[in-house]
């Protein structure tokens, strides 16, 4: 939800949608130049969270921030940006600030996973509670978080005592490799995450089709149920019973690149439940198969 008129507004457009959680920009996500709310633009927010049926917020770091990078000043720029976020998270009472891990480019990927780790470390040294969720990439070039296990390395690298967690992005989750598209497959993953990470530490979920196959290492959103996870993988993801309660967002194009609309919205919440009654449904059938091979 865009803020623009001041961040109290992002609440009201997410009411008008149908949200139940809303993902925003604290400052242009194409711009260095950082923002932080003063005390009248919390007021405000506060009030009209209060008001509202929005039960999270969830900021996003900039796009341009790359917190592996070799480049001092883009790290030092990235570390100032990161910051800025966590603040205004800490301001809001943001259920966190969700990162993109940063990119090793053509370098050596252990290296880079220490320098992201310093730089996030650095970040939360200079901000107070608000969560940090590094967020699963699609694996194109040197991004970092491409698997499980590389989560898992960067989260351990940074030792926050528990404040840095993950999000888990549907598209890019199937575009690295991860199967998702049935309860099997997307149970699969999250066993994976409780083994290496914790399911404790998902702190939130980006819901987005993909444009491009399985494994194609390529980061393109499709709206909900049209692209090659469909409308059953879909389901899957949002049923996942290690999800319950978390917040989820959107990200997709929406109809006319208009951003996700009320329609898509509901759409999800369809899916979620259709989702549910197919993994009832399947715990039914269990017990009647074990009393048949007794017999």
């Amino acid at each position: 939800m865009s803020p623009a008129g001041g961040v109290a507004r992002a609440i009201a457009r997410g009411v008008e949608r149908g949200c139940e959680s809303i993902q925003i920009f604290n400052q242009s996500p194409r711009m260095w130049k950082g923002r932080e709310y003063g005390p009248e633009e919390v007021a405000a927010f506060t009030e009209a969270m209060r008001e509202s049926p929005i039960g999270a917020v969830v900021i996003h770091a900039i796009y341009l921030l790359n917190c592996a990078s070799e480049d001092r000043d883009m790290r030092a720029k990235s570390l100032a940006s990161l910051t800025t976020s966590l603040r205004a998270g800490d301001a809001i009472g943001a259920s966190g600030v969700v990162l993109h891990p940063g990119s090793a480019k053509t370098g050596d990927v252990k290296r880079a996973l220490k320098r992201a780790a310093s730089t996030i470390r650095k970040a939360l040294a200079d901000s107070d509670h608000c969560p940090l969720y590094l967020e699963n990439t699609a694996g194109a070039g040197g991004t970092l978080g491409r698997s499980v296990a590389e989560l898992a390395e960067l989260l351990e690298a940074c030792d926050a005592g528990g404040r840095v967690g993950v999000c888990l992005d549907s598209c890019h989750l199937f575009a690295s490799g991860y199967d998702i598209r049935t309860p099997a497959g997307m149970d699969a993953v999250l066993a994976e995450v409780s083994e290496r990470i914790g399911l404790e530490r998902v702190g939130c979920l980006h819901l987005n089709d993909s444009q491009t196959p399985l494994g194609s290492n390529r980061d393109r959103h499709a709206n909900v149920a049209e692209g090659e996870l469909g409308a059953g993988g879909c389901a899957a993801f949002l049923s996942a019973p290690a999800f319950e309660d978390l917040p989820c967002v959107l990200e997709t194009p929406g109809e006319k690149r208009s951003g996700p609309g009320a329609a898509e919205i509901a759409r999800a919440g369809e899916l979620r439940e259709q989702g549910l009654e197919a993994r009832r449904r399947v715990r039914r059938r269990r017990p009647a198969r074990t009393a048949k091979r007794k017999a």
